[in-house]
């Protein structure tokens, strides 16, 4: 069985234990979540959690369906890269004195769209958006010139179909209501 990247969509109350037994579904099945991010979504009192895992489509499949039979789980979606548009972001501290006198250091910071996020004396603080490969490729380049300190996030993404999922949830949250 081939392993690719999937990444889940999983739309849940926002209920305090719940990213745990979610974790514990992948624990068990041995998989590896490369991935995670958990925020709220345009709906109050709904949470997305976002999760990037390698594995077979039917691992992922099932693994998809034992997470939407928690009773917290509203919908559980899984899409290849392909089907999803997602970025990641990354922030890069510096040495102030580096950025301000190698001009590669700065023609490298202008190539990937690098934002100053904050400067010190000692230091300065960038950020970039991007897919983890070029994040990754930005941080090789960066990490021989004075690199102190770098931490990206996990992937956001929304799915591309046009599948009005919030009309959804819109729908599900009326009837709970009533």
């Amino acid at each position: 069985m081939n392993k690719q990247e999937y990444t889940l969509s999983v739309f849940t109350e926002n209920q305090v234990g719940l990213l745990a037994r979610i974790a514990m579904v992948f624990s068990r099945r041995g998989i590896n979540i490369e991935s995670l991010n958990v925020s709220p979504t345009e709906i109050e009192g709904i949470s997305r959690f976002t999760i990037v895992v390698q594995a077979p489509q039917e691992t992922v499949r099932k693994v998809s369906r034992q997470i939407q039979k928690l009773v917290e789980v509203i919908k559980v979606y899984y899409n290849t890269n392909e089907e999803i548009v997602w970025q990641e972001l990354a922030l890069f501290k510096i040495e102030t004195n580096i950025v301000s006198e190698k001009f590669y250091v700065e023609r490298i910071l202008r190539q990937y769209g690098a934002t100053i996020v904050s400067v010190r004396n000692d230091y300065t603080v960038f950020t970039i958006v991007g897919h983890h490969e070029e994040i990754d490729r930005f941080l090789e380049l960066l990490e021989p010139h004075g690199l102190i300190e770098f931490i990206r996030s996990g992937r956001v993404a929304v799915i591309k179909s046009n599948e009005a999922f919030h009309k959804k949830l819109t729908a599900l949250e009326k009837m709970a209501y009533q």
